[in-house]
C-alpha cells in the first residue's frame, strides 16, 4: 500500500515557548485554517482543541504535549503543541527528540523569557531547525524590533526578519513580506481572507532596509547567488527562498515573522514557512543509533525501503485500549498485526493497531511509513525512549535523560481498598511520565509522590481523584534529596532458595561507582555474547535499579551511578529472571554497605525582575537563602537578577518577593541541577530523616 503523501511533503514540526506566549492559540488557527477544525476553540474558555485534559481547560495551560496532523497546500503537517510550564520541561524534551522541525513562539511585549531560553536550549541539543514567529502584536507594549533583539542577545543566535509588522492608529492591522514587497492583511471576521496590496509609501524605505539584510544574508553564503548579488543583479524570489532554507536548515539563520494568533493575523504566512523553510524526514537523510549486539555505531535511512525502526517517545495509559505509544517511525514501514522488537526490554511484540492522532482522538490506520508519527497499541514492555525495530536488523537509539524530581508529598488513601487502587494509578503515572516516581519508605511505610515542581503534584493529585475517583489525603511538599555514591566499591550475592516447588538459584557479582553529574544510572555488562540471555540481563539491570532507589545515609534514591556485572553464577535448571533480580539487587546493596555516599539536593535556577529601589532588599534576601547571584542586568527602570539557591530555600519564594517590593517584582523559577548539600546542613537534613521518619502532615482532599 502507497504512502498517503509523499516523504519530501512531510513535516514534523513541534511549537514551543514559554508559558503564556499563545503555543496552543497558534495550533489551534493551523487547525483552523487547513480545514481540520470549522469552530477556532479559544484557550481562556477552555474550548482549545489541543488543550483536551480537563486540567488544561480549567487552568487555560497546556500540560501535556498533543499530536495532531493537518494538510497545507497538498503538505503533510505533523505537528506536537508543548507546554510552557517549567514543572512540564520533560514533555518538550521528549517531543523535540523525535521532531524535524519547530516554531518558536515569543511574545511581542516580553520578548525571549526564561522558558523560552529552556526550550531553545533543548531545541539545540537535538539540532533541531526552527523559525520564529513574534506573537501578540496587538498588544499594549509590543515591539517586534525589540523582541528580534532579545533573540540575539539571549539566545545567541542570528534572526533574519522576513515580515516587518504594520500599524494604522497604533493598532496592529497586518505584517509586510519582505521578499515579495507586499503588505499582507487579514479579514476582520476569521482572518481567513488574506488580502496583498502594495507597501505604503512612508514603509518603503523600511522594507527595502530589511530586505537588503535577507539579500546580503542568502548571497553571502549561497555560492550560487554570490556572482548575481555583486553585479547588482535582482535574485528571484524562489531563488531566495531555497537560500534561505539552506540556511535555516544548517542552522545558520532563524526567520523571524510577526502577527497575533488571537486576533487571527499572521498564521497562513507562518504556515507558508513551515512548508517553505523546515525540514522533511528526507531532508535529515539518516539517523544514527547502536547496535545493541556489539554497541557499534550504525543508522538508518529515513526511506521506505529500509527496514523497519522507530522511537518511542512517550506512553500514555488508555482507559479502553490499554498503553498507546506516541512513536516516531524512523525508516521503513509497518503493517498491523507486525511483529516488533524492543531493544530496550529485549522482548518480541505485536502491533495490535496503528492510529493517526487528533489530540484525543484517534483515527485507525492499517500501515505508516517512515517519516510519520504515530500511535501504537499493543506493545505491553515498551516506556518512554524505547526502540523497536525489525529483530534481524536491530538498531537502538539513544535514550532521552530526564531530570530527577525535585519535590515529594506523602500520599495514602482512605482505607486498604483504596491502597490498592492507589497503586495502580500511580503506576500508570510513572509509566506515562518518567519524571513522576513514587516509592515507599522502608521504615515509615509511607507512600511518596515525587515530581517536578508543586504544580506537576498538584495535577497528578487532581487526576488521582478525578479520573481514578480516588479519595485520599495528600502531605505537604518535601524536598526530593537524592544520595551518590563517591567511592568504587565491588559486591556479590547468591541466592538459594525455594519458591512454592520451585528452586531458585543465581549469583552476582557487581562493581559501583560515582558517574558524572546529573547522567543518571549507567549499566555495563562485563561478560561476552553467549554467556548470558537477554531476559536475565535485563532482570539484572532491573535488581540493580531497585537496590539504588534507597540509599545509605537516609534512605533518599542513589543517582549519578554506574553498575558493572562482573559475572554471574547460574543453573540450568533452577535460574531465571526472578532469581537474577534478588540476586542483583543484593549485590548491589552489599557493595553499598561499605560505600561512601554524600547527600545532593536540587538547585534551582531563578530569574528575578524587581525596580530598582528594591534591588538591595531582594539580593540580601536572596543570599540569607543561599542563593547566588550568576548575572545582574538593567532593563529600563528594572534590574534583572539572574541566579541560583536550593529549593528547599525556596517555599514561599514568590509571595515573599512580592511583600518586599510591594508586589512590584516577580520571578520565574526552575530546576538546574543536583549538587552537594553542604556537611552541616546535610547532617541535620539526615538526622532528621532518620529520627522523624513520619513527616507526613496530611490534610484530607479529594473528598
Amino acid at each position: 500500500m502507497g504512502r498517503d503523501c509523499p516523504i519530501e511533503k512531510v513535516r514534523n514540526i513541534g511549537i514551543m515557548a514559554h508559558i503564556d506566549a499563545g503555543k496552543t492559540t497558534t495550533t489551534e488557527r493551523f487547525l483552523y485554517y487547513t480545514g481540520k477544525i470549522y469552530r477556532m476553540g479559544e484557550v481562556d474558555e477552555g474550548t482549545a482543541t489541543m488543550d483536551w485534559m480537563i486540567q488544561e481547560q480549567e487552568r487555560g495551560i497546556t500540560i501535556t504535549s498533543a499530536v495532531t496532523t493537518c494538510i497545507w497546500n497538498s503538505f503533510k503537517i505533523n505537528i506536537i503543541d508543548t507546554p510552557g510550564h517549567v514543572d512540564f520541561t520533560a514533555e518538550v524534551e521528549r517531543s523535540l527528540r523525535v521532531l524535524d522541525g519547530a516554531i518558536a513562539i515569543f511574545c511581542g511585549v516580553a520578548g525571549v523569557q526564561p522558558q523560552s531560553e529552556t526550550v531553545w536550549r533543548q531545541a539545540n541539543k537535538y539540532k533541531v531547525p526552527r523559525i520564529a514567529f513574534i506573537n501578540k502584536l496587538d498588544r499594549t507594549g509590543a515591539d517586534f524590533l525589540r523582541a528580534v533583539d532579545t533573540m540575539r542577545t539571549r539566545l545567541c543566535t542570528d534572526p533574519l526578519i522576513m515580515q516587518y509588522p504594520y500599524f494604522e492608529d497604533e493598532q496592529f492591522v497586518g505584517v509586510i513580506d519582505l521578499l515579495k514587497r507586499k503588505l499582507l492583511q487579514f479579514s476582520e471576521d476569521d482572518g481567513h481572507a488574506v488580502s496583498e496590496t502594495p507597501v505604503p509609501e512612508h514603509l518603503s524605505e523600511t522594507v527595502e532596509k530589511y530586505r537588503d539584510r535577507i539579500v546580503e544574508v542568502v548571497a553571502g553564503e549561497v555560492e550560487s547567488l554570490t556572482e548575481a548579488y555583486l553585479e547588482g543583479r535582482e535574485i528571484a524570489v524562489e531563488d531566495l527562498k531555497l537560500g534561505i532554507r539552506k540556511l535555516t536548515l544548517s542552522h545558520k539563520i532563524v526567520p523571524v515573522f510577526g502577527g497575533a494568533s488571537f486576533r487571527n493575523k499572521g498564521v497562513q504566512p507562518l504556515l507558508d514557512a513551515v512548508i517553505d523553510y523546515l525540514p522533511s524526514p528526507q531532508d535529515i537523510g539518516t539517523v544514527d543509533g547502536i547496535n545493541p549486539k556489539n554497541e557499534e555505531k550504525t543508522s538508518r535511512r529515513l526511506a521506505d525501503d529500509e527496514d523497519f525502526s522507530g522511537y518511542v517517545f512517550k506512553v500514555v495509559s488508555d482507559p479502553y485500549m490499554g498503553k498507546l505509544l506516541f512513536t516516531r517511525i524512523y525508516s521503513g514501514k509497518i503493517e498491523n498485526g507486525s511483529m516488533i522488537y524492543d531493544c530496550n526490554s529485549r522482548k518480541k511484540e505485536r502491533i495490535a493497531k496503528i492510529l493517526q492522532m487528533h489530540a484525543n482522538h484517534r483515527e485507525e490506520l492499517k500501515i505508516v511509513h517512515s517519516g510519520e508519527i504515530v500511535g501504537l497499541i499493543g506493545p505491553k514492555f515498551c516506556k518512554t525512549g524505547h526502540t523497536i525495530c525489525t529483530e534481524g536488523r536491530k538498531i537502538a537509539y539513544e535514550a532521552i535523560a530526564f531530570p530527577e524530581p525535585v519535590i515529594s508529598v506523602a500520599i495514602e488513601a482512605k482505607n486498604q481498598k483504596e491502597q490498592q487502587r492507589l497503586e495502580e494509578a500511580l503506576q500508570k503515572f510513572c509509566d506515562e511520565d518518567p519524571t513522576f516516581k513514587k516509592y515507599v519508605d522502608a521504615e515509615s511505610g509511607q507512600t511518596l509522590i515525587s515530581g517536578m515542581g508543586e504544580l506537576h503534584l498538584e495535577i497528578i493529585v487532581d487526576r488521582l481523584f478525578r479520573e481514578f475517583k480516588i479519595q485520599g489525603n495528600v502531605g505537604k511538599p518535601q524536598v526530593s534529596y537524592k544520595e551518590t555514591i563517591v567511592s568504587r566499591q565491588k559486591g556479590e550475592a547468591q541466592i538459594e532458595k525455594e519458591l512454592g516447588n520451585k528452586k531458585l538459584f543465581a549469583g552476582v557479582t557487581v562493581e559501583l561507582w560515582p558517574s558524572k553529574r546529573g547522567v543518571g544510572f549507567i549499566f555495563h555488562s562485563n561478560l561476552t555474547s553467549g554467556n548470558l540471555s537477554e531476559e536475565f540481563l535485563s532482570a539484572i539491570e532491573e535488581g540493580c535499579r531497585d537496590a539504588l532507589m534507597v540509599g545509605n545515609l537516609a534512605g533518599f534514591p542513589v543517582i549519578d551511578t554506574t553498575v558493572k556485572l562482573l559475572g554471574v553464577n547460574y543453573s540450568e535448571s533452577d535460574s531465571n529472571e526472578i532469581a537474577f533480580k534478588m540476586a542483583a539487587t543484593q549485590a548491589v546493596n552489599n557493595a553499598m554497605l561499605s560505600g561512601d555516599f554524600i547527600l545532593l539536593e536540587p538547585i534551582m535556577k531563578l530569574e528575578i525582575i524587581t525596580p530598582e529601589e528594591y534591588l538591595g532588599d531582594v539580593i540580601n534576601d536572596l543570599n540569607s537563602r543561599r542563593g547566588k547571584i550568576d548575572k545582574l542586568e538593567k532593563s529600563e527602570n528594572s534590574s534583572v537578577i539572574d541566579g541560583v539557591a536550593p529549593l528547599s530555600e525556596l517555599f514561599g519564594y514568590t509571595t515573599e518577593l512580592r511583600s518586599r517590593a510591594q508586589g512590584r517584582a516577580t520571578n520565574t523559577m526552575q530546576f538546574g541541577h543536583y549538587d552537594e548539600v553542604p556537611p552541616n546542613f546535610a547532617k541535620n537534613i539526615i538526622a532528621r530523616y532518620k529520627g522523624e521518619l513520619s513527616y507526613f502532615e496530611a490534610t484530607s482532599s479529594g473528598g
